[in-house]
């Protein structure tokens, strides 16, 4: 699990199954990408988002919405899927991008700098760059990750 923001933070489903860690890093919400996961004092929502699939809209919305909303309530927030590189990353870009005003490169670049296995699927970014009307440039994005300008 790493921080992002103080608020926020990127893992992976077994993360979600550690109590002891969550209280560790004052985990008050979740939005789960992998399965359903709950714990008394979290606030949780599952979202069944397939890897290598076309985010729905409808989807994106709800989770990055159950993410701001928790962030206005001073909750920290866990996003996690199975391995937290694909699934977590893309819903944290968007989430970023929201809160930041950022673009989903400069958000992508972000997170990579605390998450360093960060890699949203071609389809995840494709879905993001149409949903936030932007170009979508899934080898930019990699240079962008690897470094390269």
């Amino acid at each position: 699990m790493d921080a992002i923001r103080p608020w926020l933070y990127v893992g992976k489903y077994r993360e979600t199954l550690n109590a002891d860690l969550l209280a560790e890093k004052k985990i008050g919400a979740m939005l789960q990408l992998a399965q359903a996961v709950t714990h008394p004092h979290v606030t949780s929502i599952y979202l069944p988002v397939e890897d290598g699939e076309p985010l729905p809209d409808h989807l994106l919305r709800q989770g990055v919405d159950f993410v701001l909303s928790a962030q206005q309530r001073g909750q920290t927030v866990l996003i996690a899927c199975g391995a937290g590189i694909s699934r977590a990353v893309t819903f944290t870009v968007a989430v970023l991008k929201e809160a930041e005003g950022s673009s989903l490169l400069e958000a992508v670049q972000t997170v990579k700098k605390h998450r360093s296995e960060s890699l949203p699927h071609p389809a995840l970014w494709k879905s993001l760059c149409a949903y936030y009307d932007e170009e979508f440039d899934f080898f930019g994005m990699l240079n962008t990750l690897r470094g390269d300008k």
